[in-house]
């Protein structure tokens, strides 16, 4: 009886090994030959799974830099069209490398133009302006950004330049520059540095005399100054142009405050000085041509106007009840105008350069400044004539500053 052979594969007779395929068989008596092996890093073993392939060692991706950066700035959302630009230069710059760190890309594009998104809205919605104002109320310290009118400053860099510092200081002492104005501009649109200064100085001229309205009192040696937004500030909401008065020197100061209006003068101050601006501004509106034989329509319109002007301010001086101690001082101040009123008619209807000069030089010697003086001494106002040194204008702004 024959028994039937175990279930598995064929037993090899013992002692023997198959030898291995492709090799002759080891010899009687030795061992077979070792399992095939690799080598890693110049030892014997076995290599690691994954690190190995057909030309050695394999390193691991980097990681991009702008990857990184783009993240960085998308999480920070303070200047979101950077980081929307960098996740998008990382994108194509992983796909042409092979490099690592596309998560952070796109996370990075993500939030930035999320973050774009919300300035825009911020922008349309006044939102940002709204910021601005509360920048401005915490900023009331040595800031220029909250200066209002009537105050007085210093400002480490002096009245040209670029500032950011204005320490606040009483204009009893001196001071660099005294705020006559504050203007408001309207529009989103940043205008430009030239169309920004043009306007501060036309409209910070206009202002001038609503602050300071006994030009009298304004020395020779003071100058228009204006502080503008910059490009940066302009996005936040800022707005406003400040007007300031400081000395022509930059090496002076201001010593006192400038302001001549309705919050320091009396009334009776008030109502003499409306009457001499009516006169003022006629006279201000002289033709171009200096001469009247060049352009005698020209004078003799202008000679209208300066008679209608001082009809006026003799009306305004007479209804005025004045006090007991300026009354006849204005009483006559107001006879010897009603005189230049008639000269100046007289030269509005001459016919020929000649006799326009004639009236003229009649009308200019009874509107003479010095004439108003006896009359602006007894009111308490200044009383001295105000003297221009050579070459120097009162009207001629001095420069700006940037916030």
């Amino acid at each position: 009886m024959s028994i039937p052979p175990p279930h598995g594969p064929p037993q090899e007779p013992q002692g023997q090994h198959p030898a291995p395929q492709g090799r002759p068989p080891a010899p009687r008596g030795q061992a077979p030959y070792p399992p095939p092996q690799f080598t890693y890093g110049g030892q014997p073993g076995l290599a690691p799974y994954g690190l190995y392939g057909p030309y050695g060692p394999r390193p691991p991706a980097v990681v991009n830099g702008v990857a990184v950066a783009a993240l960085v700035f998308g999480v920070l959302c303070l200047v979101p069209a950077v980081g929307l630009v960098l996740g998008l230069v990382a994108l194509r710059q992983i796909k042409r490398r092979g490099e690592r760190g596309r998560g952070m890309a796109i996370a990075g594009t993500a939030l930035s133009s999320l973050g774009l998104a919300l300035w825009v809205a911020a922008l349309a919605s006044g939102v940002l302006a709204d910021v601005w104002e509360g920048v401005k109320d915490g900023a009331r310290g040595d800031s220029v950004l909250a200066l209002a009118k009537g105050e007085c400053f210093d400002s480490p860099g002096g009245l040209e330049g670029w500032t950011a510092d204005a320490r606040r200081v009483s204009c009893a002492r001196e001071h660099d520059g005294e705020v006559f104005a504050v203007v408001r501009l309207p529009g989103d649109r940043y205008p430009g540095d030239d169309a920004l200064t043009d306007t501060a100085d036309e409209r910070c001229h206009d202002l001038r005399d609503a602050y300071v309205m006994d030009g009298w009192a304004l020395p020779a040696t003071v100058g228009v100054y204006y502080l503008v937004p910059s490009r940066e500030s302009w996005r936040f909401g800022d707005r406003e142009i400040v007007c300031v008065f400081g000395d022509q020197d930059p090496r002076k100061t201001l010593t006192g405050s400038l302001r001549r209006d309705g919050t320091t003068l009396d009334a009776h101050q008030l109502a003499y000085l409306e009457a001499e601006a009516v006169l003022d501004a006629a006279l201000d509106e002289s033709p171009g041509s200096e001469y009247p034989e060049d352009d005698l329509p020209g004078h003799t319109e202008w000679a209208a106007k300066v008679a209608d002007a001082l009809a006026e301010e003799v009306r305004m001086l007479r209804a005025h009840e004045w006090p007991a101690g300026a009354e006849r001082a204005v009483g006559d101040l107001a006879a010897g105008l009603e005189e230049a009123e008639g000269a100046w008619a007289k030269a509005a209807g001459a016919d020929d350069a000649d006799t326009y000069i004639e009236h003229a030089d009649a009308g200019w010697e009874v509107t003479d400044p010095y004439v108003s003086v006896t009359a602006r001494h007894a009111l308490g106002l200044a009383s001295t004539p105000p003297e221009y040194e050579e070459g120097a204008e009162r009207d001629t702004g001095d420069g700006g500053m940037k916030v």
